[in-house]
């Protein structure tokens, strides 16, 4: 018997918040199973999934689920997962290229005149940040901060911190590397 099939979707659809909570209570621990299982942390894989059922209740009108609930909801928890997944690889691709080019820059390989550029290149790419990005970084690079601490101190998700460092660490890595480019 399919307690949860598609007309537990079109109560939802309705507006009907109860049965919204019945659908999070009888799946959130098993999603958040199967979220852990993709990344390993459980803060993270409930952040998945709490953000999955914040947009599933959010657009629950334009979304369609013509067969069970429960596959549309593993389905999507499985999909954030593998975004995550991806998203985590560039993040480390990014930090991995910041870190050669900090060691490249404290290495002693330049001359002072190098140095003085490419500290300037980085003041003023620090600068030239969107305000929130610029604030993330030094929070992350500067003091130290872990995302989770960033998103707590500024009222703001993981995944704002994460997307924000990505297009902070970006920036940053195709300024280095244009400088880099013109002068070897």
């Amino acid at each position: 018997m399919r307690i949860l099939s598609s007309h537990s979707h079109r109560k939802i659809q309705q507006g009907d918040i109860k049965e919204f909570e019945k659908v999070f209570r009888k799946f959130y621990s098993s999603l958040c199973r199967l979220a852990f299982h993709f990344t390993r942390d459980r803060d993270t894989a409930e952040e998945i999934v709490q953000d999955m059922f914040y947009n599933y209740w959010k657009k629950k009108e334009k979304i369609d689920i013509t067969g069970s609930i429960e596959a549309y909801l593993y389905q999507a928890v499985r999909n954030r997962c593998l975004k995550w997944i991806e998203h985590i690889k560039v993040q480390n691709r990014y930090t991995k290229e910041m870190e050669l080019q900090n060691r490249i820059i404290e290495s002693g390989d330049h001359t002072e005149m190098e140095t003085a550029e490419l500290n300037h290149i980085i003041d003023e790419t620090l600068r030239q940040l969107p305000e929130r990005c610029r604030e993330i970084f030094i929070l992350n690079r500067f003091e130290g901060l872990k995302y989770r601490e960033i998103a707590t101190k500024l009222s703001i998700s993981i995944k704002t911190v994460e997307a924000n460092m990505g297009k902070s660490l970006k920036i940053f890595r195709d300024r280095l590397n244009l400088y880099y480019q013109l002068t070897r």
